[in-house]
């Protein structure tokens, strides 16, 4: 099994907003960095919550909120679910098919240090399968053929 530190999340800088940030800081910066979710930290650099594109658009945008003043702290999943580094890719799934979510924070001690997405995840398990099919094609036509 892989771990989601070092085998799934490799060298990832982590981008995080203060609580007191509005949804509008919160959104140019998911845009300008091509990403779909934030972490929000405390002062005391602590993870607070978790804001995804989801959270503006359902919270925002579909109750007429200005963006301008709505902060990060009103809109965002607060005490988010986490994973530690040590967790693997396959309790990574599970969590997120169960739960519906698109992203996770990765955390040691109460401080965000990554954050694995559904697409990190398809990643590492599609080079698994591939990997498992070429095996299992080595082993099927190497017998047939006296490989």
């Amino acid at each position: 099994m892989r771990r989601i530190i070092p085998d799934v999340v490799k060298d990832q800088s982590i981008h995080t907003l203060p609580p007191d940030s509005t949804a509008l800081e919160a959104a140019k910066m998911m845009a300008n960095r091509d990403v779909g979710a934030i972490l929000v930290v405390g002062k005391d650099g602590r993870l607070a919550g978790i804001l995804t594109e989801r959270d503006i658009t359902r919270r925002i945008v579909a109750n007429g909120l200005d963006p301008k003043k709505a902060t990060v702290a009103e809109i965002m999943t607060h005490n988010p679910d986490t994973l530690s580094p040590d967790n693997t890719e396959a309790e990574a799934l599970e969590i997120m098919r169960v739960r519906r979510y698109r992203h996770l924070p990765v955390t040691v001690d109460g401080k965000a240090v990554a954050m694995v997405s559904v697409r990190d995840l398809y990643e590492v398990m599609k080079v698994e399968l591939e990997e498992s099919i070429r095996e299992t094609e080595a082993f099927v036509f190497g017998d047939r053929y006296g490989a």
